[in-house]
Formats: structure tokens, C-alpha cells, sequence
């Protein structure tokens, strides 16, 4: 609300016209004798326009709007000065008072018709309140009157439109407005920009190309006309986009554009040339060089995304926690836990905030400080309840690591206390129990797990996988295995539970094949313990002992391994 003011200084900032009694210029002497009605309206008038401003004013502050309004509302009425219907109009529209903010806004176009801020203020509430039928002439008139801004008043439309529903509506009012100017490639985008917010794609599409015609090196209808493309297949996008830098080298909005498209296609070759060309026009622009990094690290290339990322902590990339995470992974590749550490303590925001935590937990564990590691996660405080339960998992994984399954099972059951359903607990507490001999609790867990979700193929196949292990109710084992398998095929954790069932029935060459194709899908070295022992137990004790040893090379300390080997020792 605005400050308050002397009399004298409200009048002078209205503007008013009104002679003030006893002050006229005109010596007493000269003056010529006036009727006395009309000396009176005249001394009458401003006491009453000065009390009725502030009268409004002092009822706008105070809370009272509908009064405050009212008043300035037949203030202007009364006086058609134009500065006080323009107060008048404000203080409608702020209050949001349209019934009275729509008529004031007529009568002040009454008194200035060329008033290009009534005409404005005017076309304003008509978006406001939803009369876009009534909007067309005082658009058309606004957008005659400012030649020099044209193109930019045209382009505005859809953004002084976009928070009307009706957009049907909108499409037709700007084709109404922009139609005169067909000649500028910026009307034609504004009617392929309202056609597209409509869903009528196959006239965006013909907008767009002639804005293109009529502008062929403009980058924003080269990126609206691949958007319109891509929102049927993405694929479709990047032919015209490839053509248009092609011919413009130096359009780097559309080649970033390009090079995400192709991302998206798995394309990652032909991206990465793309992102090479924007590093070597712009080389601290971060949004390519985290590009490359990510592009290069999915190829397999991890030096050139290691470099890009140390590159990017040198630039004003928002979101420095994702790239010192990728560091650490880099780091602990690399086998070098402490440069790690570093990294992953850094992360201290974001979607990786609880999964750096958990790994720079698990490189104190390693390092010999498991008091230490734990404090960590119990100092890790979750946004959400989905990153609280990962924080309670990451506790029960690091206990497990440490030899103490039985109070990584208490963590579990703690949480679960707290949300009994929920799957990730249920399944982990399931493993964990077993882990702490405890079988009864595995299968209470599971089948609890199964009877929320009855589809859940791990649970399925952990269940199915404890009783083959066990050697008992393999009947009913096989059949959760094989369920699993009919809802991930391709698992090789689910093939090898399968493969072991068969050995446990006693099917020996079906086993063999099974745990062959698991193996085949994932080397593990406990799908190579099971793969063994069947090949010991089918007689090829010399084939059996090779992929023993040959897998124990590969996996030192492995415990499936070294029972393996010394059961069949020769």
C-alpha cells in the first residue's frame, strides 16, 4: 500500500485541475461575480476529492479493500481526471477486484483513446478475466502503434496468453492478431507456438516451416520445429536439427539439442563429435564438458571422464556433489580408497547424497574404523523416508561386512518396526537372517514380501533358492525358481537358484546346462561354485577343478570357492 502523504501532496501527485479558494491569480478587483451555486459546487469540490483519495487510501491500508476501491472508484467517475481513473484501475486490478477494474479501465480509454498504458492496462484485465473475445482489437491497436518492437510484441503473445485454460481459444486469438503480418517469420512462429499448446501439431508444424522460409538461419524455429517432431519419436527430431547446424556450424543451442537427441538414440559416437565441437567453441562451457564426461565413461573411456569431470570442478557447474560422486566411483576403480574418501565426503547434496555416504562408510570399514563408519551413517541425515531406508540398509551392509550379521539384523527389524511393509527392509531382513542362522525368520520375512507382492521375482527366487539350499520342500522350491525365471529370464542369480534346485532333484544334466548358461550370462563365484560341484558330481572332476581354480584366481578369499575346493580337493 503507498506510504502516506500531506493533502497538498496528494493533490499535486493526482494531478487534479482544481483551483484552490482564495489563491486565483486573477487580482479580487478584476474578478467578475459568479453565480452563487456554481462558486459553491466550485469550493465544494476539492475538500470532497481530497477526502474521498484519502478516504479510499486509508481504507486500502487498513484492510477494508472493497471500500478502498468503491471509493477511488467513484472518485474517478466523478472527476474523469485521467491520473485518478488510472489510480483507480490500479488499485482495482492489485485487489483484484476485476468487476470494477474492467469498466474504470473502459472509461479512462473514454477519456484518453490514445492512451497506449490504458490500452495496456486494459488488455491486461481482459486476459485476466478471461475475455479473450474482446482482446483481439485492443491487441491489434497495440501492436499497430509500436512498429519498432513488432517482432518482440508478436513473439510476447503466447507468454501474455499462457496462463489461460482455453487453449483453442488462444490459438484462434493469436491467429487473428498475427494473420495482418504474415510477411514476419515472428507472427508465423506465434501461430505455430499457439497451435502447439492447442495439440494441433499438423498446423504447428506448417507455421513453423514458413517461419523457417521466410528466416532460415533462426535457431529458435529450428528448436520449436524439432521439438514439435520429437514429440512423436525423438528420432525424428534429428535429421532436420543435423541439416540446420550443418548449415549453421555455430548454432550451439541447437547442436547441444542435437547431441542430447542422439544420447537419447544411444547414438553415443556421433553425440560425442557434437559435444567436441561445442568444448571447442566454448571450452569451460560446463553443461558439454559433463557431457563428454558422461559420454566417455559410458564408452568404456575412463581417463577422458575422469579429466572432463576434475575440468568441470573448476567451472560454475551447479551441481558439484554428482561430480565429485563420479570421482570417488572413478577412485575406487581405480583402487584408491583414500582419494575416494575425499570425494565422496564432498557430496554433500542431491540424489548421490546418501549413496557417497554409504560408500565412504564402507572405504572407514575397510581401513580398519568400523566405530567410525557407523558414526558416519548415524550422522547422514534423509530428506525422505526412501532415503532413510537406504541409510538403513547401507548400516545392515557394513555390519554384514564386519562379521556382525545378528545386529544387522536388529537395524532391520528396528525399521521394520517402523514401516513393517516396506519391501526393501522386508527383503534385506530376509537375507540377513539367514546370514545370522536364523531360516525361520528368512521365510517369515518373504512370505510376508510375497503376499504384499506376489510378482516379486527376488523374493521369489530367495525363497526358493533358502529351501533348495536346505535341501527340503523342493518341490515347491522349484516352482517359485521357476516363476522367477518367468519374470526375469535373463537373471543369472534366478538361473543358478534354478540350476541348483535341478541338482537338488537330482536332475544332474539339466543343472549342468542351466548353471553353464548362468555362468555364461555372469562369471560370479558362487554360480562357479555351483557349476563345480555338478561337473564333479557328472564324473568331469579334471573340468571341475579347472573352473574351481580358474575362479579362485579371479576371486581370492571367495568363501563358496574355498569350501568348493576343499570338498573336491584331489
Amino acid at each position: 500500500m503507498p506510504a502516506k502523504f500531506p493533502v497538498t501532496a496528494l493533490v499535486l501527485a493526482l494531478g487534479l485541475s482544481l483551483a484552490l479558494p482564495g489563491h486565483s491569480a486573477e487580482p479580487a478587483a478584476n474578478k467578475k461575480p459568479r453565480p452563487a451555486a456554481s462558486e459553491a459546487q466550485e469550493e465544494n469540490l476539492l475538500p470532497r476529492t481530497v477526502f474521498q483519495s484519502l478516504l479510499g487510501e486509508f481504507a486500502l491500508q487498513r484492510g477494508d479493500i472493497r471500500t478502498g476501491v468503491e471509493a477511488w472508484a467513484d472518485l474517478a467517475r466523478r472527476t474523469r481526471d485521467p491520473k485518478v481513473v488510472a489510480r483507480a484501475v490500479e488499485v482495482a486490478t492489485l485487489t483484484r477486484q476485476f468487476d470494477l477494474a474492467v469498466p474504470l479501465s473502459t472509461l479512462w480509454l473514454e477519456i484518453e483513446p490514445e492512451s497506449t498504458r490504458a490500452r495496456q492496462a486494459q488488455s491486461s484485465l481482459l486476459v485476466l478475466t478471461g475475455h479473450l473475445d474482446e482482446l483481439a482489437p485492443q491487441l491489434a491497436i497495440l501492436l499497430k502503434r509500436d512498429p519498432g518492437n513488432l517482432a518482440n510484441n508478436l513473439l510476447s503473445l503466447n507468454r501474455v496468453l499462457a496462463r489461460h485454460d482455453d487453449k483453442k481459444a488462444v490459438q484462434r486469438l493469436v491467429d487473428q492478431v498475427a494473420a495482418p503480418y504474415d510477411t514476419l517469420p515472428e507472427a508465423h512462429f506465434a501461430m505455430a507456438q499457439a497451435a502447439a499448446d492447442a495439440g494441433d501439431d499438423m498446423r504447428a508444424s506448417s507455421e513453423i516451416e514458413k517461419a523457417l522460409l521466410l528466416r532460415p538461419d533462426w535457431e529458435a524455429a529450428a528448436l520449436a520445429r524439432a521439438q514439435l517432431q520429437a514429440r512423436h519419436a525423438a528420432a525424428s527430431a534429428i535429421p532436420g536439427l543435423d541439416d540446420f547446424v550443418t548449415r549453421h556450424p555455430d548454432a550451439g543451442t541447437a547442436r547441444l539439442t542435437l547431441a542430447r537427441l542422439l544420447i537419447g538414440e544411444k547414438r553415443y559416437a556421433d553425440a560425442r563429435q557434437h559435444f567436441a565441437r561445442l568444448l571447442e567453441d566454448n571450452p569451460e562451457n560446463p553443461d558439454a564438458i559433463y557431457a563428454i564426461a558422461m559420454l566417455a565413461l559410458q564408452q568404456g573411456d575412463t581417463e577422458t571422464g575422469r579429466q572432463q569431470l576434475e575440468k568441470l570442478l573448476s567451472t560454475n557447474f551447479p551441481d558439484q556433489s554428482t561430480v565429485h560422486f563420479f570421482l570417488g566411483q572413478l577412485d575406487m576403480e581405480r583402487k584408491k580408497p583414500d582419494d575416494a574418501l575425499v570425494h565422496f565426503m564432498q557430496v554433500t547434496s542431491g540424489r548421490q547424497y546418501v549413496a557417497a555416504r554409504a560408500s565412504a562408510a564402507q572405504i572407514l570399514l575397510q581401513q580398519g574404523k568400523p566405530d567410525a563408519a557407523r558414526e558416519l551413517l548415524h550422522n547422514t541425515h534423509g530428506g525422505s523416508a526412501e532415503e532413510r531406508t537406504q541409510l538403513t540398509l547401507a548400516e545392515a551392509q557394513l555390519l554384514r561386512d564386519a562379521g556382525r550379521a545378528s545386529e544387522a539384523y536388529d537395524v532391520l527389524a528396528q525399521a521394520l518396526g517402523v514401516q513393517p511393509d516396506n519391501p526393501d527392509l522386508l527383503y534385506d531382513a530376509a537375507l540377513t537372517a539367514e546370514r545370522a542362522g536364523q531360516p525361520e525368520r528368512l521365510e517369515s520375512h518373504l512370505q510376508h514380501l510375497l503376499s504384499l507382492y506376489p510378482d516379486h521375482a527376488h523374493a521369489l527366487n530367495a525363497l526358493g533358492y533358502s529351501w533348495a539350499d536346505r535341501n527340503v520342500r523342493l518341490a515347491e522350491a522349484y516352482k517359485m525358481i521357476s516363476r522367477a525365471m518367468t519374470l526375469q529370464p535373463n537373471d543369472p542369480f534366478i538361473t543358478d537358484s534354478l540350476g541348483w534346485v535341478q541338482y537338488r532333484m537330482g536332475r544332474l544334466e539339466e543343472a549342468r546346462i542351466t548353471l553353464e548358461r548362468a555362468y555364461r550370462i555372469k562369471a560370479d563365484p558362487e554360480i562357479a561354485a555351483h557349476l563345480g560341484e555338478v561337473l564333479w558330481q557328472l564324473g568331469h572332476k579334471d573340468e571341475a577343478y579347472t573352473l574351481l581354480n580358474e575362479a579362485a584366481r579371479q576371486n581370492p578369499g571367495n568363501d563358496a570357492l574355498a569350501a568348493a575346493l576343499k570338498k573336491f580337493q584331489p
